[in-house]
């Protein structure tokens, strides 16, 4: 089975670029599969994580960044694939 794990930030105003460098710069305990990183407006960024397990497996996720780094706590979703 595939998961994706979603890892989603709000930067303060004007740290964008900031955070998207930070969570560049995250080092996991195992490597996915596939990692992808994206923005969006409003300095917004989001990472997702493809992992060879089950839905409810213990896999390493991204941290919370330093408090003033962003505007509130990150949101995280998982998800099953179900294929192409």
């Amino acid at each position: 089975m595939t998961v994706a794990l979603m890892w989603e930030a709000r930067a303060a105003e004007g740290r964008g670029a900031e955070l998207l460098a930070w969570a560049r710069a995250q080092r996991l305990a195992a490597e996915p599969l596939r990692r992808e990183f994206l923005r969006a407006p409003r300095d917004r960024v989001l990472v997702i994580t493809w992992w060879d397990a089950e839905l409810d497996a213990d896999l390493p996720e991204l941290p919370e960044p330093d408090g003033e780094l962003v505007t509130r706590t990150v949101h995280r979703w998982r998800f099953e694939s179900l294929g192409g």
